[in-house]
């Protein structure tokens, strides 16, 4: 019996090697068929949806879908392309906008760089809207060498504008009493709720957005399309504008259908090259900098700043950009020496306090510790956003990025009479002076009132000076362009709230100069990738890495296949909040609204 229960294991032991070296074996022969890049291709993009800013390494996003194109991927792979001989042209259907003003613009940085290699570049629409605006989607078409749309088609390049709801009056119907404060007259989070129209604050501070905004636009399509800002203003006013009108005010040069847009794609090709995805070459081909000896970290502060681990949603693609997980990944940056500068890319329009002020922590950490930072802003670093980067060596914005909104706010809704409406009594008690200070069946005492004010005034004064100090100026003139007022990156730069104005390019270059680099570098993301196996196993509910550093560093929090239900039931819960109809008030001191204008 024993020698058989002996025999036994030891050919479960030999099946079980036999079936490992198989794998294995599989695995390297699917690698060694993967299919290579032609001798002669064309790269072809389709831009129909939002490109997002980031995807956590280990997101498990795409196993309930196709895997999302970043902004990254697009400029990297066109980097990438400019100098490979065997990429021949580029051809992009753009199918609507593919996202914030700031993201166009990074995307016609990396064109205009692939076409100054001497390769071409066509964009071509079946047509630039249909019944809505695509000023966005042209604009970006504008950067290409030519410029096609169908011949029933249209130029729908009607400019850019926003709608802001007001709801004062509806709170004040259904009982709802909004006891907001903020710091200062320009922050306009709170004005959803406490106002019924725009204050003359909130109107300068957004009139001047848009005109700067569009002033970009005008000024872009003018060069591209190699007209005077004149036409180009003059036909965006006569928009939409049918195809043929749009050939007449040579906005495009000709009227084809895809066929014949491809026809003439790969004639200028030389006739033999091959159409290759953009994401299937950047696949296939490699990222650029990733030969180099000496390494830049890239880190992501991406979303709506939260205390604790990033998140991310399987479902939506929404991310939180955790304290402890950026911070841990500058750790892990500083202490690694193959790294010798930093990049930050931020995109977030705010958040905690706290949060915010960990990060930064971090940021100036790093640069004791001589290592450069260098932060280059996505469609929005405000608020928080601007706190996160605000201690850099150097920060690098879009001319559209929405930038600053150096304010706080803060408080609650009063939401008794509601209830009251209802029929329900909620009766808090509380042990302590100030147990029920937050409650929204009670107002502020005039005590509690004071003391939120003076949260306030605290708050703003910390923002303010270590602002002026991170951007090297006097306090009293932060505070002139602070205020809460949001700037686009073209207005901040003047107003030194910004050094630089490009992209991921320009921020790797200003990386290598304060680190004194020279040659390829290597750039890698921090936190690192991990494994499908870590990834399963944090499913589980598994703790990964041997210390706080590796689990904190370790990546986004990935949302297991059965959350999306409970996501739905706490976004649910969290518009009640926002509405102050149920629940703790949410007290997000460090954010600014978000415009999302159409265009």
């Amino acid at each position: 019996m024993k020698r058989f229960l002996v025999g036994s294991l030891a050919v479960v032991g030999a099946l079980s090697i036999l079936f490992v070296g198989a794998l294995v074996g599989l695995l390297f022969l699917g690698a060694s068929n993967k299919p290579g890049v032609p001798g002669q291709v064309v790269l072809e993009l389709e831009l129909d949806e939002r490109l997002v800013e980031y995807v956590p390494e280990d997101s498990l996003a795409s196993a309930f879908g196709p895997e999302r194109l970043t902004v990254r991927d697009v400029v990297d792979a066109l980097e990438r392309a400019g100098g490979d001989e065997r990429v021949k042209g580029l051809v992009v259907k753009v199918s609507g906008t593919p996202g914030s003003t700031a993201v166009v613009q990074e995307l016609r940085d990396a064109v205009k760089a692939f076409r100054a290699t001497g390769k071409k570049a066509v964009a071509y629409a079946d047509t630039f809207g249909e019944g809505d605006n695509s000023t966005g989607g042209y604009y970006l078409a504008s950067a290409f060498d030519e410029v096609y749309v169908q011949p029933s088609g249209e130029l729908s390049v009607t400019g850019i504008a926003l709608e802001t709801p007001f709801a004062r009056d509806a709170f004040a119907k259904l009982g709802v009493k909004p006891r907001m404060s903020k710091r200062q007259e320009y922050k306009a989070a709170v004005n959803t709720y406490t106002e019924q129209t725009y204050t003359a604050p909130h109107r300068e501070e957004t009139e001047r957005f848009l005109t700067s905004l569009f002033g970009q636009m005008v000024k872009g399509i003018a060069e591209g399309r190699k007209l005077s800002e004149e036409q180009a203003r003059a036909a965006m006013d006569a928009a939409p504008l049918r195809a043929q009108e749009a050939l007449e005010a040579k906005l495009v040069d000709g009227l084809l259908y895809r066929d014949e847009v491809y026809a003439k794609v790969k004639e200028a090709a030389g006739g033999k090259a091959e159409l290759l995805y953009l994401e299937k070459y950047l696949e296939r081909a490699g990222r650029p900098n990733r030969t180099g000896a000496q390494t830049v970290a890239l880190i992501y502060g991406a979303g709506e700043i939260a205390r604790g681990k990033s998140g991310s949603s399987p479902m939506s693609g929404d991310v939180t950009m955790g304290s402890d997980t950026v911070a841990a990944a500058f750790r892990k940056a500083v202490e690694d020496p193959q790294v010798k500068a930093i990049v930050f890319r931020v995109d977030s329009p705010g958040g905690s306090y706290v949060a915010s002020d960990t990060v930064s922590r971090e940021v100036k950490r790093a640069r004791e510790k001589g290592k450069p930072v260098i932060v280059t802003m996505g469609s929005y670093a405000a608020s928080g956003g601007y706190f996160v980067a605000m201690d850099a060596d150097k920060i690098v914005a879009q001319p559209g990025t929405l930038t600053g909104s150096i304010g706080v706010f803060n408080g609650k809704m009063v939401t008794a009479d509601f209830w009251e409406k209802l029929g329900v009594n909620w009766e808090p008690l509380g042990v302590g002076k100030n147990a029920t200070m937050y409650s929204s069946d009670l107002e502020f005492t005039p005590e509690q009132h004071a003391k939120n004010e003076a949260f306030l005034d605290q708050v703003y004064a910390d923002f303010t000076s270590k602002a002026a100090a991170g951007r090297r100026m006097p306090v009293e003139k932060l505070q002139e362009v602070a205020k809460g007022r949001v700037w686009t990156g073209e207005d901040a730069k003047e107003r030194g709230l910004v050094d630089e104005l490009g992209g991921f390019p320009v921020a790797l270059k200003l990386a290598k100069e304060a680190a004194k680099l020279e040659g390829p570098v290597r750039v890698e993301v921090f936190p690192r990738k991990k494994g499908a196996a870590e990834v399963l196993s944090e499913l589980l509910g598994e703790k990964q890495g041997d210390n706080s550093d590796d689990e904190a560093a370790a990546g986004a929090r990935v949302t297991a296949p059965w959350q999306p239900v409970l996501e739905q039931t706490r976004a649910l819960y969290r518009l009640g909040t926002q509405l102050g109809v149920v629940g703790e008030q949410r007290r997000q001191v460090l954010s600014a609204p978000v415009p999302e204008p159409t265009w």
